[in-house]
């Protein structure tokens, strides 16, 4: 009877592998699933099927889809309006399972149990945007389901750097600790301060070279996290296709709410907006440190681009 319970579960939480390239050797194949086999060995099995099914139906089990990135590019703000989908189960908070050596020595099983209850119609997200800037992420990924569908959501790479450095300068204000000023993090020894990791983390087309190496192009969408803020639904329709979703999410689930500066929600009559850590103002920054920073990304900017065959309005 345990081995069939076994059984059972090993069927419902592990998610048929489709290559998402056009050759794939065996031993990739048998390399993949046998991670997936030894990962899934990592949690004691005893309690799951209880876990991972409910009484009206529905279960745990991996995401088909990943919000991958970017820190500070509309994470939450995408998750949160792709949500408005019935045919979405969305994770509620971020699951460092690839990125946190802690939780990947878990397994699949523990990852499998951070996910929401859902229905076999239905698509398990999961975001976590320091995913995009990990080196050992993609390949993690590319492990465990080499048919992932991957959501890259992206800003102006230096307004980027600014909503960075502000949301960890209101987390030490909130703690009563101070804090240096933007100038003391990308200005050293008189010239821009390049190994400042919100820089780095900016870099797009160094990060999405690795990304390139396990999954093609068509299973990366890249949302523009600019157009997002402005006008957020032609950019929803765009996700909802490239998850072959029905069209269900539509105009009228947005508003913009003068008060906060930003669009809100409305979903069957109920309305709700993001967490008012969102939309916080930049620091004043000095004229001409901002245009060293559009310089410096100018190089950087072109070659994304080139990457990834369309272009942004960024500076």
């Amino acid at each position: 009877m345990a081995a069939f319970l076994l059984g059972a579960v090993l069927l419902i939480v592990q998610p048929q592998i489709v290559p998402s390239r056009p050759a794939i050797n065996s031993k990739a194949e048998a390399s993949s699933q046998s991670l997936q086999r030894e990962l899934l060995k990592k949690t004691p099995q005893k309690n799951d099927f209880k876990e991972n099914i409910h009484s009206n139906g529905s279960c745990r089990h991996l995401p088909q889809t990943i919000i991958i990135g970017v820190r500070k590019g509309g994470t939450r703000a995408l998750l949160e309006m792709l949500s408005l989908h019935q045919d979405i189960a969305a994770a509620e908070s971020e699951v460092h399972f690839f990125d946190w050596e802690d939780h990947y020595r878990n397994g699949l099983q523990w990852y499998i149990n951070q996910m929401p209850f859902s229905y076999p119609h239905q698509i398990t997200v999961e975001k976590t945007p320091a995913y995009f800037t990990s080196p050992k992420v993609p390949e993690r990924v590319y492990s465990m389901n080499q048919s992932m569908r991957l959501l890259l959501i992206l800003r102006d790479p230096s307004e980027r750097v600014l909503s960075d450095y502000t949301q960890v300068f209101y987390n030490h204000m909130q703690k009563h600790k101070p804090y240096p000023s933007i100038e003391q993090f990308l200005i050293k020894d008189g010239e821009l301060n390049v190994d400042y990791k919100a820089i780095n983390r900016s870099l797009y087309y160094i990060h999405m070279q690795n990304w390139l190496k396990y999954f093609p192009l068509d299973r990366i969408h890249i949302v523009d996290g600019d157009k997002l803020i402005k006008d957020p639904f032609p950019e929803i329709e765009k996700v909802e296709r490239f998850l072959k979703l029905s069209p269900q999410i539509n105009a009228s689930n947005f508003y913009f709410n003068k008060t906060k500066g930003f669009y809100c929600l409305r979903d069957s009559g109920r309305e709700r907006c993001l967490h008012e850590s969102k939309g916080r103002a930049h620091p004043q920054v000095d004229t001409r440190l901002l245009e060293k920073l559009h310089e410096y990304f100018h190089e950087p900017n072109k070659k994304f681009f080139e990457l990834v065959g369309r272009t942004f309005d960024w500076h």
